[in-house]
């Protein structure tokens, strides 16, 4: 896995999932979230005098098997972290019962039998979610009834993130929705076609409109009203913030470190305390 060219992903949040191969503790799995995840597992690998956490302190070494990406912000990506740890409690999964089968299934295979539920039911479900496989000696695959949505993809090999500097919206008062033919303000986000030939220009609220059907309230996908091109919600997101396209090169410096990284070693302990109960499960975390 070493000779393969990591992929770059920009603006990333990701909650992974960590094997422990120590023959003492060899089989423990650890769930936390980064925004750099080859930096991540070298600091837990290193202890927590490097930022690693307490519980994977002295237990190494560990492997990073598998981060779930896409998520639009860290907010979302440390409800799903949380949710992940916590399957008995969060209220998303109270209607499946989870419950580790004992000596039947391993605390491995539980934890991606709960990820398998989590990407079926809401708010998460309708993320543009990457399950990337880090390690492939550890692949296992999803049943054909708890497989991912369709819009979500499975993909193999390691990545590399680059987060963004934060930029301000550079529209002006002369630019008009092609949509409501209103003026896009100053403040105002504006999105275009992935397609580089098409002319549409729009505010995001009324293209996210037009993607909407009765019930929803975030677009999965749907057609350019100019080209037809079929567009996912999630690449026009990461379009609108500067990220780059697919087979676009990626280019430019990176993020100084104390722009983009967040705190990332926070203990169980430390999470009761300082993750407010509307952070836990709250309904508008999208």
């Amino acid at each position: 896995m070493s000779d393969i060219v990591p992929e770059i992903v920009e603006d990333f949040f990701g909650v992974y999932l960590l094997y422990c191969i120590n023959p003492r503790y060899k089989g423990r799995t650890y769930i936390g979230y980064t925004r750099d995840p080859n930096r991540r597992i070298m600091q837990h690998n290193r202890g927590t005098w490097a930022g690693g956490a307490h519980r994977t302190n002295n237990k190494g070494p560990w492997k990073m098997v598998m981060i779930v990406h896409g998520f639009p912000n860290n907010i979302s990506a440390l409800r799903f972290e949380w949710a992940w740890q916590n399957p008995t409690k969060t209220i998303r999964l109270q209607h499946l019962n989870l419950k580790k089968v004992p000596r039947k299934e391993s605390e491995f295979k539980f934890k991606l039998r709960v990820l398998s539920e989590m990407l079926r039911v809401g708010p998460w479900f309708r993320l543009p979610l990457i399950i990337r496989w880090l390690e492939t000696e550890y692949i296992e695959e999803f049943p054909p009834e708890r497989k991912p949505p369709d819009h979500m993809t499975i993909v193999q090999g390691p990545v590399k993130s680059r987060n963004l500097k934060r930029k301000l919206l550079n529209t002006t008062f002369t630019e008009e929705c092609l949509l409501c033919s209103n003026y896009i303000n100053i403040g105002q986000a504006k999105t275009t076609c992935l397609n580089p030939s098409c002319e549409l220009l729009a505010h995001i609220t009324c293209l996210a409109d037009l993607f909407l059907v009765p019930g929803e309230y975030v677009p999965i996908e749907g057609n350019c009203p100019f080209c037809s091109t079929k567009l996912k919600w999630g690449d026009i997101i990461r379009k609108m913030k500067g990220c780059a396209q697919p087979g676009e090169e990626v280019i430019g410096e990176e993020c100084a470190e104390e722009e983009c990284l967040e705190e990332e070693c926070i203990t169980e302990e430390d999470k009761a305390d300082e993750y407010p109960s509307w952070f836990l499960d709250c309904n508008d975390d999208l």
